[in-house]
């Protein structure tokens, strides 16, 4: 596999995304401005490019020919939410194209989809020492599979693709559950306990009082 490339003059940005993108065990590369995500891409392969439009020198927009030429896959991310510039950047040729702000299960859902779609994808979602096949719906932990429920599954998934990121039980009722009215706290708190007894990861799925739960991101 070849590494993805995000390209964004904000640091925080870039490293909001590459934190994102762990879940799918990729190479992660990243430029400040266009001239050097040009040269960058004049000396290696890239499987995705994640390509701001306003971008210090060359923008954005400008960067697409290089693109195209390769043959490599763009999702344009960016604040510019205006119909003609997500036209534009679509008849430019990019695969997608998605505004800030952005939710972190969107970006890599849909940088999921392009790599699925371009044969590019890794379909394995790595955390810990397990492995998920989110398409077949199977775990594996240390090469041994994991009988999950299917919400189980549902929630080690969103888990997995959030990790590092402090979950609010709304949002996890929302995602997971589809915001059906009888899910509550109880639920909810079963369900983890079961995922936490089943793979051992009582230190690594941690409870935030009064808010919510937190995959840990490191590891």
């Amino acid at each position: 596999m070849n590494p993805i490339l995000v390209v964004d003059d904000e640091q925080p940005i870039r490293e909001l995304i590459c934190l994102i993108l762990r879940p799918l065990n990729r190479e992660v590369e990243c430029a400040p401005d266009g001239m050097t995500a040009s040269r960058m891409l004049d000396e290696k392969t890239y499987d995705l490019v994640l390509l701001d439009v306003m971008l210090p020198g060359i923008d954005g927009f400008s960067l697409m020919p290089q693109l195209t030429d390769s043959g490599t896959p763009v999702i344009f991310l960016t604040a510019k939410g205006a119909l003609t510039d997500r036209v534009k950047g679509l008849r430019l040729g990019a695969d997608d194209y998605i505004v800030k702000p952005f939710e972190p299960e969107e970006l890599l859902a849909r940088v999921e989809s392009v790599l699925r779609r371009t044969g590019r994808g890794a379909h394995l979602l790595t955390a810990f020492d397990v492995q998920v096949e989110p398409v077949s719906r199977t775990v594996l932990q240390n090469g041994s599979p994991v009988a999950l429920a299917p919400r189980e599954f549902d929630l080690l998934v969103f888990l997995i693709r959030n990790r590092g990121i402090v979950l609010h039980r709304d949002v996890i009722y929302e995602r997971v559950w589809g915001g059906e009215s009888e899910t509550d706290t109880r639920v909810l708190d079963l369900n983890i306990q079961r995922l936490r007894r089943k793979l051992g990861w009582a230190k690594h799925i941690k409870t935030v009082y009064r808010l919510g739960y937190l995959l840990e991101g490191a590891g």
